[in-house]
């Protein structure tokens, strides 16, 4: 079967194999999506066909005792969700949402569990709860030259050979379309708070983040939000406190006493808090609006530096906002048929180096500029070399990543 043309809609694994196999065998190069949120993230892929991995859906097994939940890839991440926060349990690292990126409206369109996989775009919680990688316990595939396989188990031990799951996750469909993956899941907080400091500029702000993740008071998440950014235009610098409620009110007075200074504070209920974290998670305020969107990652005390280069390079920034204690920069310039990604780029190398991804431009511009941060040479050879490995005659996603992979 010549798949040119056709969306392939696989219900299982041997179906997909398939379908692979036949794009493989006529040199069709195919895109792969789920539920299609992320397609804006990275280089348009050069298809002629598309597999959509929604048929293949349904939770397999979830053992709250465990901690421990398998589905598969095609599931979406919306289903889990809910049937975690049922049982009082969640994913940790808090995947991005993508519709409010992408201009979707996030009550009709939901990512899938293997979209939140190949992404691996973590939120707020990430710099404690850790990575998307960090919480995949296993999975299978179809690689692209066709053949099913089979990485990691039910838990992080007892497991030999390659960590797969590490190398897949981020990798945006080049290596593999998944078709089942197992996730550490973990109890929710009962209850959480947010501290909010009013009015500091960024360069106090990241500081006073600094502060806090360095005391003993645990906080899980730490922010700012400029002024230009926020809807109202006083600058908020939040830091997340979660657990038990009379430990998080207590920790919430130490965070205070021991952060705040003279700064004014206020702080979020367990309502509000959730509200302002999901939102950030999203990349809301900052992609609310017309313009390019860039997602920078930097040493959490560089941030403040990134953005004082940016401007001063004259690239035309409409919003930005940290989180990760300043670690992360959401960042909305201008729209320019470079996306400024010279300067930008400059800026972040100037500061110490990091990693600048272009997370919304159209497809012109994602063709002209290279989306994810450019490799130095060496791990460039390496990247293409693994592409081989999996996928030697490039019919996955094919330049989504890079124009020659």
């Amino acid at each position: 079967m010549d798949p040119a043309g056709q969306t392939l809609h696989p219900a299982d694994e041997a179906q997909l194999a398939e379908a692979v196999a036949a794009a493989v065998a006529s040199e069709t190069p195919v895109a792969v999506a789920g539920g299609g949120t992320r397609s804006g993230l990275g280089r348009p892929v050069e298809a002629g066909a598309l597999i959509d991995t929604r048929g293949m859906s349904g939770v397999l097994f979830y053992e709250p005792g465990e901690l421990v939940l398998s589905a598969r890839a095609g599931t979406p991440l919306a289903e889990i969700v809910a049937m975690l926060d049922a049982e009082g349990q969640e994913l940790a690292c808090e995947p991005m949402d993508f519709a409010a990126l992408s201009g979707l409206d996030p009550a009709e369109a939901s990512g899938t569990l293997g979209g939140m996989v190949a992404a691996g775009v973590a939120g707020p919680r990430r710099i404690r709860a850790g990575a998307v990688r960090d919480h995949v316990l296993g999975f299978r595939c179809v690689t692209g030259r066709a053949e099913p396989i089979k990485s990691g188990g039910r838990v992080m031990k007892n497991v030999t050979g390659y960590d797969l799951s590490k190398l897949v996750t981020a990798s945006h469909g080049t290596l593999c379309v998944l078709t089942e993956v197992t996730v550490k899941v973990l109890p929710k907080p009962e209850t959480q708070a947010t501290l909010v400091l009013h009015g500091l500029d960024d360069a106090a702000a990241v500081a006073a983040l600094t502060r806090a993740s360095g005391t003993p008071h645990e906080g899980s998440s730490f922010a700012h939000v400029p002024e230009g950014t926020s809807p109202d235009g006083i600058a908020r610098t939040a830091i997340r406190l979660e657990g038990p409620e009379v430990s998080v009110s207590a920790r919430v007075a130490d965070m205070i006493r021991d952060v705040a200074g003279s700064a004014e504070t206020s702080t979020l209920d367990a309502g509000a808090s959730a509200t302002f974290w999901n939102d950030l998670r999203d990349g809301l305020p900052v992609v609310a609006g017309e313009g390019q969107v860039w997602r920078i990652s930097v040493a959490p005390t560089a941030g403040p530096v990134v953005m004082t280069a940016i401007r001063a390079a004259g690239v035309p920034v409409l919003a930005h906002a940290y989180d990760w204690a300043g670690g992360l920069i959401w960042l909305r310039v201008e729209a320019a048929g470079d996306a400024h990604a010279d300067a930008i780029r400059a800026a972040v190398a100037a500061a110490g180096g990091g990693h600048a991804t272009l997370f919304r431009a159209d497809d012109d511009v994602r063709r002209a500029v290279p989306v994810f941060q450019p490799q130095p040479s060496a791990l460039a050879a390496l990247t293409a070399r693994v592409k081989h490995a999996f996928d030697p005659v490039r019919v996955l996603n094919r330049g989504r990543m890079r124009e020659d992979l």
